[in-house]
């Protein structure tokens, strides 16, 4: 176990109570407040009163209690070995994020230590100076409010301009890549943000104005086999997505809604575990799964 229990939400909202008892705040909606904003829905039948009876021996009845000090939760090696191998990952370079405090920790794990089989090799370039650069210029972006000027290059090799209103970022796991999906550009809805040559703050005298269109969505079946806990393996690997599963006399149906702009990634994901897994519905993606694995076959694949 990397994390140890001290560091779950009973212990972190205990230390909540007794710092702000520390610093004088007895009162109970205060307290209380700590308990659900920190805790579990059900944790107010528990914490306060376990305090006030002195069942944990932290708090004293009348809400003083013996202890001197705030209470720190310092990691442990393996922890801070833990978050390194964490933080190694090149996309942690994208956000910014200071890991200079754990220079001298030797990270649990690397990169060298497993293998991604169902991954496409040619991701975005997340060493690179300008990929970082417009990456940030695009969170800056979206976190003040700002517009963009885009340069791109598009699938047919040729440059392409665009002012547009970045809504959000999305990232497949299958490509390995981000992509930027905007609004108030008339011909670009997503952008691969590799693609992008030049990225820049718009701070023109021209309005650019949000059209939000509507995500288009779909909903895939799957049956799902009982064999080699394929279902446990479905829900984690679709677990972003909104789903909903129905258990039958040896079989599941799990029924997956998603963009449709995400649908030739869907179509590999559910491939990816072969004969555990059969589409049931739609018809259309049927014919996608049927399309992809005559072409593989055509190649010598299968």
């Amino acid at each position: 176990m990397i994390f140890n229990e001290i560091y779950s939400a009973y212990y972190n909202t205990v230390a909540k109570i007794i710092g702000e008892i520390l610093n004088g705040n007895t009162s109970d909606a205060d307290l209380n407040k700590i308990v659900t904003e920190n805790a579990f829905g059900e944790s107010m039948l528990n914490i306060m009163p376990a305090i006030k009876s002195e069942k944990w021996q932290l708090v004293k009845s009348d809400l003083t209690t013996p202890i001197k000090h705030i209470p720190t939760m310092p990691l442990t090696l393996i922890q801070k070995q833990w978050i390194k191998a964490i933080l190694s990952d090149p996309r942690i370079k994208l956000f910014g994020i200071d890991t200079d405090a754990l220079l001298d920790v030797t990270p649990l794990f690397t990169s060298d230590d497993y293998f991604i089989y169902d991954k496409y090799s040619d991701g975005d370039p997340y060493d690179d100076e300008k990929y970082i650069a417009h990456f940030k210029t695009i969170l800056e972006a979206m976190n003040t409010g700002k517009n963009l000027k885009i340069e791109m290059t598009s699938r047919h090799g040729k440059t392409v301009y665009a002012r547009c209103v970045p809504k959000r970022l999305e990232y497949s796991e299958k490509d390995d890549k981000f992509r930027l999906v905007t609004s108030g550009c008339r011909f670009i809805r997503t952008i691969n943000i590799a693609r992008i040559t030049k990225c820049n703050i718009y701070n023109g005298d021209t309005q650019i104005e949000a059209d939000d269109p509507q995500t288009a969505y779909d909903t895939v079946t799957l049956k799902v086999s009982e064999e080699r806990n394929t279902l446990e393996r479905c829900m984690l690997h679709f677990a972003h997505f909104q789903k909903r599963a129905e258990r039958f006399d040896g079989y599941y149906l799990l029924h997956i809604r998603f963009d449709k702009d995400d649908e030739p990634e869907m179509v590999i994901r559910v491939l990816s575990f072969g004969p555990m897994v059969e589409v049931v519905s739609s018809d259309r993606f049927k014919g996608l799964i049927i399309d992809k694995l005559t072409k593989q076959k055509l190649c010598g694949l299968l």
